[in-house]
């Protein structure tokens, strides 16, 4: 089994770095930079960023914050919101990003996660959901912060997803996003059990425990977090340490 990654999130409006409950009543936390060097201090496996208000502007405004980023942190960095062509992929990568998370612009012309994937490896191309519980077992997909209703069913779209080249999940459960009452591990299993490639679970940590409960119950190949770690409930070693003791595959430091 591969390393289960511990992934801080960043969720970027302008230049700050902000904080939201069910992606929305943002708070602003301070200079993304700062956060960004001290979680790769602590010893994070990778960072994600996320232009939450790219869809405002119809493009990923992140590209000076990630040239900055990427002069002082040396682990892999995703990127996401705003994303709508191979250029705009382009243009992130090379600002300094290793992977583009995609998702209103996959939802509305699939082609594009192929397009991604063809030209800058599979590995890049990152399908990013933002999952909505609508029944019992059952998740639509949404864009735009959880706004906006897709009518996809979450575990079909994911399977498409990764049919058409996408390498890895970046799954956000809204309804449990900021919430810190712990992660969908029912939506996890069921999508980290429907595909092949590596899933993220984001939305909803709290407490060790939830870090533990992703890996054991909901078979998450990586785990995001940002309100434990932007309000220092808790860092970076104390997760780490968590899941060593309870005998997970995370990196040893």
């Amino acid at each position: 089994m591969s390393n289960l990654r511990i992934i801080p999130r960043l969720d970027i409006k302008g230049p700050n770095l902000i904080k939201g409950i069910r992606l929305e009543g943002l708070r602003v936390m301070g200079d993304p930079q700062e956060h960004a060097i001290r979680y790769y201090e602590a010893g994070a496996d990778e960072l994600i960023y996320m232009d939450i208000v790219a869809s405002l502007y119809g493009r990923n405004n992140l590209s000076d914050i990630i040239q900055k980023a990427a002069r002082d942190v040396f682990i892999p960095i995703t990127v996401g919101g705003g994303i709508r062509s191979v250029d705009d992929a382009r243009h992130i990568l090379r600002s300094g990003a290793d992977k583009v998370a995609i998702n209103t612009a996959a939802i509305a012309r699939p082609e594009l996660i192929s397009e991604v994937a063809q030209r800058f490896g599979s590995q890049a191309m990152v399908l990013s959901i933002e999952a909505k519980q609508i029944a019992p077992g059952k998740w639509e997909a949404y864009t735009d912060n959880g706004r906006e209703r897709t009518g996809l069913d979450v575990l079909d779209w994911v399977r498409r997803g990764v049919e058409l080249g996408a390498g890895e999940i970046l799954l956000t459960a809204v309804d449990r996003e900021g919430t810190r009452q712990g992660f969908d591990l029912d939506l996890l299993r069921q999508v980290s059990s429907a595909v092949p490639v590596p899933v993220i679970a984001s939305g909803g940590m709290g407490t060790l425990a939830h870090f533990v409960e992703a890996a054991e119950q909901g078979l998450a190949d990586a785990i995001a977090m940002a309100d434990v770690l932007h309000y220092k409930r808790m860092t970076v070693p104390e997760i780490r340490a968590a899941a060593l003791a309870a005998h997970l595959p995370v990196r040893k430091l």
